[in-house]
């Protein structure tokens, strides 16, 4: 019976980190060769999806705890999720781009920390099946995002219009999975969870608390991955360079499977430093990359992304379930998201968008060297910031 469910909760993280992965990290190609948008414009684009992050995630997490199932509100979003990205897919002006985004990523923001409380609710050994679980979104993104490569058509609608059929596929696959009720307790109301009761239980703990304040700070340089890598690399000439992205989450699978062991024999704050300080190397190795005209470094970047995501996030999301009570699960699932991909990740897109914007060359090409300086060093220095002030000493994060 685990088994079937295991199953089931794959699916779900497969068809929605495909949906992502079709559009996500080679959109910025589309909107600057083809729509011909400015980096301003695509960094505003890209900030939608962290201000959805402060908005949605959260509100919804409590819904799904005190009102209403798991299963039917992720059917709700991805089936106005599947609408929204067809209309993306035919508009060319800016101003009704933005708004058709923003609120596509209202729908679909929040269902990350809806299928992850799923998720948490369903499975009984979290720390050996759930990473199980997860790689399976993964793989999708790496089908996802090589598919556009192959295909060449990063500059193109169809990666929307992919998508789109995707999100209405998945609307219909939720209906059918595991009933996962809300979890209200006598002692607290919907209303009084709104007002942030429950949620002032969540940062009580001192470590805690810096924890979660390090890894939304690391969203900055996140910001600049997501939002300019794959502009970077077109413009360099790297060929292929979506199909290469994906060789992130390649490493990302074997990390994910080998997270239960890196849990047995390293301390938390270990690999969370590990993490946080690749952020900001990578960066490093973009620079050296394309000063000294060496691939081999670009496509180390890239594949550190999955020490950097596993590390950095995925081990941060199953902690953090460890130290809530079950009824606050997607409450907690929600105030991750709010913080990692909300405030910080505005901040980050806005930023990277200023210094794109700013290093546009004559020709309309970028100084990337001094693009990519700024998410170099503040990635390194929050790395640093996090190892000398997080004081938990557990070995074992999963008691």
């Amino acid at each position: 019976m685990q088994k079937q469910l295991l199953v089931k909760l794959s699916v779900l993280q497969f068809l929605q980190f495909y949906i992502w992965g079709s559009w996500f990290v080679t959109a910025g190609t589309y909107f600057l060769q083809n729509l011909e948008f400015s980096g301003r414009e695509v960094a505003l684009i890209y900030a939608s999806f962290s201000i959805a992050a402060t908005i949605t995630p959260l509100f919804l997490g409590i819904l799904a705890d005190k009102l209403f199932a798991v299963e039917r509100l992720l059917a709700f979003l991805h089936f106005f999720g599947a609408l929204l990205l067809y209309f993306l897919s035919i508009t060319t002006s800016f101003y009704t781009f933005y708004v058709l985004m923003f609120l596509y990523v209202l729908c679909y923001v929040p269902t990350f920390s809806l299928s992850s409380s799923m998720c948490f609710h369903h499975i009984e050994n979290v720390k050996k099946d759930f990473p199980i679980v997860r790689v399976w979104g993964s793989v999708a993104w790496i089908i996802a995002s090589s598919a556009v490569g192959f295909l060449n058509i990063e500059d193109k609608n169809i990666p929307f219009q992919i998508a789109a059929s995707a999100s209405l596929l998945l609307s219909i696959y939720c209906l059918f999975l595991p009933h996962t009720p809300p979890q209200p307790t006598k002692a607290t109301s919907f209303w009084k969870s709104l007002k942030g009761e429950e949620i002032g239980k969540l940062i009580k703990n001192r470590s805690l608390v810096i924890m979660v304040i390090c890894v939304g700070l690391i969203s900055i340089p996140v910001s600049y991955y997501y939002s300019f890598v794959n502009p970077f690399l077109n413009e360099i000439g790297v060929e292929n360079a979506a199909s290469k992205m994906a060789l992130g989450q390649v490493v990302e699978i074997v990390l994910m499977l080998l997270l239960p062991m890196f849990f047995r024999i390293m301390r938390f704050k270990t690999i969370i430093f590990i993490g946080l300080l690749l952020w900001g190397l990578r960066y490093g190795m973009f620079m050296a990359g394309y000063t000294y005209d060496l691939e081999w470094l670009l496509i180390l970047g890239l594949m550190v992304h999955g020490f950097a995501y596993i590390f950095a996030l995925l081990s941060v999301q199953i902690y953090l379930d460890t130290k809530v009570p079950v009824s606050l699960r997607s409450t907690a699932q929600g105030f991750f998201s709010l913080l990692t991909m909300g405030i910080m990740a505005i901040i980050g897109a806005a930023i990277a968008g200023e210094f794109v914007q700013y290093y546009e060359l004559a020709d309309g090409s970028h100084d990337w060297n001094s693009i990519w300086n700024f998410p170099a060093v503040f990635g390194i220095i929050v790395a640093i910031v996090f190892f000398v002030l997080f004081k938990d000493k557990s070995k074992n994060v999963i008691e």
